[in-house]
């Protein structure tokens, strides 16, 4: 029989798997859709909130509801290989590729650049970098409670200063809010849903569900709906929480155009604010704590990164992948934040359909008894459109013109699929295949089943 958990045990892992997923972009990204979206701004965070909210709690729900064993298992349902590639893919972006270093890149425009002059940016960035990854490097190689310590400690101290700054954001508002800017003007709900893939949480949701599913068993749940209902409760108080900072957030970024104007990146939104309502001291206990924050963060993404590879390959050891892969990061977080958000977004756009796609079928596949054919159709759609996104992207992101080949298959996706040019048209075809195929295996199932009955 379940152990009864209480509203307080709820919120501890609630609150732990808050701190799992709250880093850099949680707090940059929000901060970015507001400046632009201006006075479409709660129609833009309502599609953020869908990506960078609501798809990390279905990624947390799928992983538990599947009854799979990581995410590895899950993607296998396709194929051994798929699951092999898909996830050491997912580590990579929210590891070394993009999520690690931009920790140490945010960490630096939030904290470190307010105070820094303009011909000494790049040369103050290196040197924050070294320490900040030489630091990170350490921990990771001697990971200890010390960390967990502090994480637990900064996600209140986090939401408390957030807090406050939102409260003097609502008082007394930095000023009105601005114009919307390019496709906010006309699709601020798709655009504010593609800009929540930048947070990874709902990749990195596929990471963290087995964490969470881990810690309620030891907290005595057993039985596999007990698990999913307390999992369900857990979770709404952790994205109930980021919901919460995402809306403050891209209301301080739409009211403070008029003030500071609009900035590449979210980052310098928050240090100017909190220079504004809060002076030096407030710039800088925000830089403080979001240094740490970012820290604890690169930490946990390098272990969680480095014990992956050092399972799938035992013959390099753990601390060669620390070092290899924080040194890696060191090296993409001299790029600068705003070239690090602009090459993660390709990625983003091959891989965010493909995890959605992968939750969708783990909630649908009792409909459909399991069957490969559904989860290898559905997939292989998916691929094929969300694959020419990310290229389309990339050379947007490069300046260069697509390729002959290239554009005459946007050319027809935008063509016959809906909501192509808003970067949803995986959508529609997913939901087909899927309706699709699993008739197909349902009267498969069906005919094998009568013709067994009929031998007998």
């Amino acid at each position: 029989m379940d152990t009864k958990l209480s509203f307080k045990s709820y919120a501890v892992v609630g609150m732990m798997l808050f701190a799992l997923f709250f880093g850099a972009g949680n707090l940059i990204f929000p901060a970015q859709l507001g400046q632009y979206a201006g006075t479409n701004v709660w129609v833009a965070v309502a599609g953020f909130l869908v990506t960078g909210a609501g798809l990390p709690l279905l990624g947390i729900l799928a992983i538990g509801y599947s009854k799979s064993n990581d995410l590895q298992d899950l993607a296998g349902r396709v194929h051994p290989l798929f699951g092999l590639i898909f996830t050491a893919v997912l580590y990579l972006t929210i590891g070394p590729f993009f999520a690690f270093p931009r920790t140490g890149a945010v960490a630096y425009e939030i904290g470190i650049a307010p105070f820094v002059s303009e011909s000494f940016m790049t040369m103050g960035l290196f040197v924050f970098s070294l320490v900040f990854f030489g630091i990170s490097l350490w921990l990771s190689l001697n990971p200890s409670k010390m960390v967990d310590n502090i994480g637990k400690f900064l996600s209140p101290a986090i939401l408390l200063a957030l807090l406050l700054l939102l409260v003097m954001v609502i008082v007394k508002p930095l000023g009105t809010m601005g114009a919307p800017q390019d496709v906010y003007a006309s699709g601020a709900f798709l655009k504010g849903f593609t800009e929540g893939y930048n947070t990874m949480d709902a990749l990195a949701s596929l990471v963290f569900g087995i964490i969470v599913i881990s810690t309620v068993r030891k907290m005595g749940i057993k039985s596999p709906q007990g698990i999913l209902s307390a999992t369900m409760k857990s979770g709404v108080v952790a994205v109930g929480l980021l919901a919460l900072v995402y809306v403050g957030i891209a209301y301080l970024g739409a009211t403070s155009t008029g003030v500071f104007g609009l900035f590449e990146t979210g980052g310098p939104v928050l240090s100017e604010a909190s220079s504004h309502y809060f002076g030096t001291f407030g710039a800088v206990l925000l830089a403080l704590i979001i240094t740490l924050a970012c820290l604890t963060t690169a930490i946990g993404l390098t272990v969680a990164t480095s014990e992956f590879f050092n399972k799938l390959t035992p013959r390099i050891s753990y601390k060669a992948y620390v070092v290899i892969f924080t040194a890696f990061s060191l090296i993409v977080a001299n790029a600068g934040l705003s070239n690090i958000i602009t090459y993660s977004i390709p990625i983003l756009m091959l891989l965010y359909p493909l995890a959605i796609a992968l939750i969708m079928l783990a909630f649908l596949s009792p409909l459909f008894k399991h069957d490969r054919l559904v989860y290898v159709s559905a997939i292989t759609v998916t691929f094929l459109i969300s694959i020419i996104d990310g290229l389309k992207t990339l050379t947007a992101s490069l300046g260069v013109g697509n390729p002959s080949w290239l554009q005459a298959i946007i050319d027809f996706y935008a063509s016959v699929l809906p909501f192509y040019n808003s970067g949803l048209g995986w959508f529609l075809p997913i939901v087909i295949v899927i309706a699709i195929t699993s008739v197909i295996v349902n009267l498969r199932k069906g005919t094998r089943t009568q013709a067994a009955q009929n031998e007998l």
